[in-house]
């Protein structure tokens, strides 16, 4: 069964639980924490949303949810609008694009890839690599939007996404195990989405490839264009010569520079 597929057979039987606008809700409530940060600054509040599994295990299972309120850690009030904004726009095109009970659980799959990745290390779980989920498949979906960066430049998402990828890799093969961990894992939902195009377009370029090699074997090496009626000389003979048609032999006749006024007409 393909991802579709399942997709379809879970929409029908669990669609009217999903939640319509659930990127405005998460935004809403990163705004609102943002605010208590900024207010309180101890982080005494924070603290109490934070995925740490040895609390959940206590019995603190909301931390399971509430990680993914705790908004970025940037320090100035205009760039968490600027933050939030983008989130939110990312989250309501693909809602658009999916719907919401998909885009529910493309959501849902990158919370248990993040929640499982912190249960794994036993680290601290933020919402980091969920929300550059949410980016890489925006910037699949959407590869020729434009972001005006630092609000001055347009840079095309898909190369945006070129350096996500790089990020991840960069995480993947240098960074300590809990991170290589929380890199892969937190993505997971991307490639359950994704996986089966991506491997689709993966064989068709390599088909593409593949034919085009062997319609280049298959081009005779021999090939010549000029050649000489008289003498048989070509290009290859001789780069420097050049070839004509005699306009008094019938057909199509060629002839080097010295059998070109050194011939006998052909007359057919």
């Amino acid at each position: 069964m393909t991802i579709v597929n399942w997709l379809e057979k879970l929409e029908r039987r669990f669609g009217h639980l999903a939640i319509k606008g659930l990127m405005t809700y998460i935004v809403g409530l990163n705004g609102f924490i943002y605010f208590l940060m900024y207010v309180d600054h101890t982080g005494g509040f924070t603290t109490k949303l934070m995925l740490i599994p040895s609390l959940v295990f206590r019995g603190e299972v909301w931390r399971l949810i509430t990680y993914v309120f705790i908004p970025p850690s940037v320090s100035s009030p205009i760039w968490i609008i600027f933050v939030l904004y983008l989130y939110y726009m990312i989250g309501n095109a693909l809602e658009h694009e999916w719907g919401s009970f998909r885009f529910n659980m493309y959501y849902l799959l990158g919370m248990a890839g993040t929640t499982a990745a912190v249960f794994i290390t036993g680290g601290v779980g933020t919402s980091t690599y969920l929300n550059l989920s949410l980016f890489l498949a925006f910037a699949r979906i959407y590869p020729n939007y434009e972001f005006l960066l630092f609000f001055i430049l347009p840079v095309k998402v898909k190369y945006l996404a070129w350096l996500n990828w790089i990020f991840i890799g960069f995480t993947v093969l240098f960074m300590p195990i809990p991170q290589k961990v929380m890199a892969i894992v937190s993505i997971i939902n991307y490639f359950i989405f994704f996986g089966r195009e991506i491997s689709t377009g993966a064989k068709m370029t390599r088909q593409v490839h593949s034919n085009r090699r062997r319609f280049h074997e298959q081009i005779p090496r021999n090939t010549t264009i000029h050649k000489c009626t008289i003498c048989g000389i070509t290009e290859k003979d001789d780069p420097k010569m050049d070839f004509r048609y005699c306009v008094d032999c019938e057909g199509d006749h060629e002839y080097c520079m010295e059998h070109l006024k050194n011939h006998e007409h052909i007359k057919e």
